[in-house]
């Protein structure tokens, strides 16, 4: 590609549009794609009348075109097979991050959590979808879904909670996003036996960060004894400060120390794969995916990786 770097972006969306499943008319195609390009250029505020003031189309083609269904999340996937290709070792990133607005009429503010002031901040929230690539160490967002207020929850019934919502996102696009991946890679917060649970049950892999004092038991042999009564479904409890190395693996890291077990999670209620990593500076962590195959050093890659999305938002909100 040659040119500017508006040059090249054009391009990029031209190309994507080219693979676009749909059947999109000459003039949709050009009205999109100074739109991709006035967000990247706008200086101030976008709304129809700034993209009306710094283009040579009508405040009115705009509206009109945001009127029309476009299916963003195939357009993502076609931009993310541009960038990373085949490649097999990929993973669904899913993290939410906290917008600061003031006012009272936007839809859906309320207070939510803020990573960056550790407090809870009157604001909006969105909830991102991206794929990582594990080699390349790299994602690109698929989707941005708004998070309802309290108020929205509430009137769903008694037990809706912010999980089921983060879950009904992820049923709702599990179809094209299981097409890339099984892997679902989150942070600490996700890691609830009822978000698991549920995105197991749709197909996923979950690979995400357990609390530092988990009840974890060791994972039975499968030797039945003979007696009566229900067959054991667990060995004995796990003392993360006393391994019993014998039923360990030992990971070859660059710092500290790492094992890996196969062990029974009590919240989970279910035989899960963990990576217990001691870095130099004391203490431990624990890390653990649902999928009992994969290996114990993918497990560290592929949640190290799923900071990556951490970028997409820093940069969605310092640079568009």
């Amino acid at each position: 590609m040659k040119g500017t770097a508006l040059d090249q972006y054009e391009e990029i969306v031209t190309d994507a549009l080219k693979s676009y499943l749909a059947k999109l008319r000459k003039s949709f195609k050009t009205a999109f794609i100074q739109l991709m390009i006035l967000y990247m250029a706008l200086p101030r505020k976008i709304n129809f009348t700034q993209m009306g003031r710094y283009s040579d189309s009508s405040e009115q083609r705009f509206r009109q075109l945001f009127e029309r269904e476009f299916d963003w999340m195939q357009f993502n996937l076609l931009l993310m097979r541009q960038r990373f290709g085949e490649n097999a070792r990929k993973a669904i990133a899913i993290d939410a991050s906290y917008i600061s607005k003031s006012g009272k009429k936007t839809p859906y503010i309320g207070k939510f959590w803020s990573g960056c002031a550790s407090a809870m901040k009157r604001g909006l929230e969105i909830l991102g979808i991206g794929i990582v690539d594990i080699d390349s160490r790299d994602c690109m967002t698929l989707r941005a879904e708004q998070t309802p207020d309290k108020a929205y929850l509430e009137k769903q019934g008694e037990d809706y909670s912010l999980v089921d919502w983060y879950l009904d996102v992820l049923r709702k696009y599990k179809d094209k996003l299981l097409g890339i991946t099984r892997y679902v890679v989150a942070d600490a917060w996700f890691s609830k036996a009822k978000f698991v649970g549920e995105a197991c049950l749709m197909g996923f892999h979950v690979i995400s960060r357990l609390r530092d004092d988990a009840a974890l038991w060791y994972a039975h042999d499968g030797v039945r004894t003979g007696k009566r009564g229900r067959p054991r479904i667990k060995g004995e409890k796990i003392d993360f400060e006393k391994l019993d190395l014998q039923r360990c693996e030992v990971l070859d890291i660059e710092r500290g120390k790492a094992y890996s077990i196969k062990a029974y999670s009590k919240a989970m209620k279910r035989n899960i794969k963990v990576v217990v990593h001691y870095p130099e500076s004391g203490g431990h962590k624990i890390y653990f995916s649902t999928d009992l195959d994969i290996s114990a050093k993918d497990i560290i890659e592929y949640y190290r990786t799923r900071f990556q999305i951490e970028f997409c938002f820093r940069d969605s909100k310092q640079f568009t």
